[in-house]
């Protein structure tokens, strides 16, 4: 039997065709666009489970220093480096595709009379992520200073 078939689905009487079904098995594989898509959805799993892992980190703080302490253990842990290394990958991954589906979802900016070129969208998207980064670690890092004072 077909896989385009429907499994229970009644005989067609005298003179009737069957209306075509089609398969929707591996539609993300026939087309690399669509393989794109997939891994940009899953990246942001992995973008909400870095989250839960940081949402672990909140509630053993506000268990104790102790709590916290094997938490940050466990963060430090070899496994741990390489999770978070992949993790970074897939981090990166996604705000790249993020961006690079931006010019395609947003209307379209015109200057000077010139609709503005998509490359220049992303090239503007991936700045302000890097800036936003950079700014966001030297806090991090000026914080981290003042508590081992």
């Amino acid at each position: 039997m077909s896989s385009n078939r429907m499994v229970n689905a009644p005989a067609p009487a005298a003179g009737q065709r069957r209306p075509y079904k089609r398969s929707m098995d591996g539609w993300w594989r026939r087309d690399p666009w669509f393989g794109r898509y997939m891994i940009r959805e899953l990246t942001a799993l992995i973008v909400a489970f870095y989250a839960v892992v940081l949402l672990v980190g909140v509630v053993r703080l506000a268990q104790g220093e102790a709590a916290f302490s094997l938490w940050l253990a466990g963060m430090k842990s070899p496994a741990s480096i390489v999770g978070h290394i992949a993790l970074l990958v897939g981090f990166i991954y996604h705000t790249w595709s993020w961006f690079e589906i931006m010019p395609k979802t947003m209307p379209p900016v015109v200057i000077g009379g010139k609709r503005l070129p998509p490359a220049a969208i992303i090239g503007a998207g991936l700045v302000a992520a890097v800036i936003a980064t950079i700014v966001v670690l030297a806090i991090a890092m000026m914080l981290a200073g003042r508590a081992m004072s």
